[in-house]
């Protein structure tokens, strides 16, 4: 996400060009007390018009197209997501993915989960990484699959396996930046709702997420298996896990578009790209929720720390091997050191991405407790200091072709995860 983040302010400071020329030339303070008042008045009339918010009160009657179980919030949803763990596993038991309470551990079932961040173009790598994984022949079909931002991304072609290695390969190899946005003039730092106007990947989006995309995540959410994405919902300040199987199963004849949405919105970098909006009516009045990155709130996650993974286990009479937790970090740990220029877009700039950089250390870290407490063997993957590739700028093909092919050289000789955080010295 921070890599993304430098896009905005290039943005700002190629559209603010023009105008610090001006300012050079003669009558220099009239003409940039011209400007001042021109965006002063813009930014006091302009408004990009939406429906009313949903209000945090009724929140739990908010149900995108009356779907059951489409999404949950993590904050306040535990039973429910106890409740969806369970009709899970009796899907999975009926699938004959899981043995019977009786039976021996099974080496070719799964209990496998995989949490794949945001990151931007840095995504190439867990693309590469997942798909050498696949060729290396070892790859598990995993029970659950998460994704934030890029990861959201890669989520739905990694959830349905290596018949989806391809398309994945395709999203982070062939893709230039005009094929994820397009820029907007300086105006829209006060005019609009984003730098940058995010059509072209939507488009892309929507190419991949046919009607037999949505048809096979439907049929492997029947057997159990479950696929979710993070947003944030902007208006109420919380983070939104969406449960794309249940859309997909859902037979909606606007599930699909749903999914193109929410796939969007969680990538939808706040400034950078604009928010994607989800019309919810509730008692026969209609509102809008808006929805950003799901990296505003969480780089990665597996599920709720609220939720005992153990617990549930032990209640369902679960036996057999530990369960295992990926989590794919598509990114380095540490921002790059660099001399920061005394200048406020630049300060601005590193300040976000040090921060951003800060947040997904974090979110490994309460990852990996929370799978301490819970008995499951956790495992990080993240770029390691051997690629040394200098980044160029946002979504560059030279430079994302050389990370994809990174990962997939360390997936197909076989990754050494990491078995805790960062600096973590276990007792």
């Amino acid at each position: 996400m921070f890599r993304v983040i430098g896009l905005t302010i290039g943005l700002v400071r190629a559209r603010a060009r023009p105008i610090a020329v001006a300012c050079r030339l003669p009558r220099a303070g009239a003409a940039a007390l011209s400007v001042a008042v021109a965006v002063v008045v813009v930014a006091g009339c302009a408004s990009t018009s939406r429906l009313p918010a949903v209000p945090l009160s009724l929140a739990a009657d908010a149900i995108p197209l009356d779907i059951p179980d489409a999404r949950f919030y993590a904050d306040t949803d535990t039973d429910r997501i106890s409740k969806l763990a369970t009709r899970s596993y009796q899907r999975a038991k009926a699938a004959g993915l899981v043995g019977h309470d009786n039976d021996a551990y099974q080496p070719h079932i799964t209990r496998a989960f995989l949490a794949i961040s945001g990151g931007g173009d840095d995504g190439a790598y867990g693309a590469g990484l997942l798909t050498g994984w696949s060729e290396r022949g070892d790859r598990p079909n995993f029970a659950v699959v998460t994704g934030v931002s890029t990861g959201a991304l890669s989520a739905p072609f990694v959830f349905l396996g290596s018949e989806y290695d391809r398309q994945l390969k395709s999203m982070y190899t062939e893709t230039n930046p005009g094929d994820i946005f397009r820029p907007r003039t300086f105006m829209a730092a006060v005019a609009d709702d984003a730098m940058a106007d995010s059509t072209p990947l939507r488009e892309r989006i929507d190419g991949y997420v046919d009607q037999r995309m949505v048809r096979r995540l439907a049929e492997e959410y029947g057997k159990g298996r479950i696929l979710l994405i993070l947003t944030t919902n902007l208006d109420q300040g919380r983070s939104v896990i969406w449960n794309i199987g249940a859309i997909a199963s859902s037979d909606h004849p606007r599930a699909r578009l749903l999914i193109v949405d929410i796939l969007l919105a969680s990538a939808a970098v706040p400034g950078v790209f604009p928010p994607v909006m989800i019309n919810i009516a509730i008692d026969g009045r209609d509102y809008q929720e808006m929805h950003v990155d799901g990296g505003a709130i969480a780089q990665a996650f597996l599920y709720p720390p609220s939720f005992n993974l153990k617990a549930k286990l032990k209640e369902l009479g679960v036996k057999g091997a530990r369960p295992a937790a990926y989590v794919i970090r598509n990114g380095r740990l540490y921002r790059p050191e660099e001399n920061v220029d005394r200048q406020t877009l630049k300060i601005a700039q590193q300040a976000i991405s040090t921060m951003t950089a800060s947040s997904a250390v974090n979110d490994i870290y309460r990852m990996y407790m929370t799978t301490k407490r819970d008995g499951v063997d956790f495992k990080l993957a993240y770029i390691e200091d051997d690629f040394g590739l200098p980044y160029k700028g946002p979504f560059d093909r030279d430079y994302m072709n050389a990370l994809f092919e990174y990962g997939y050289r360390v997936g197909r000789e076989g990754y050494r995860w990491h078995s805790t955080p960062p600096n973590y010295i276990e007792e």
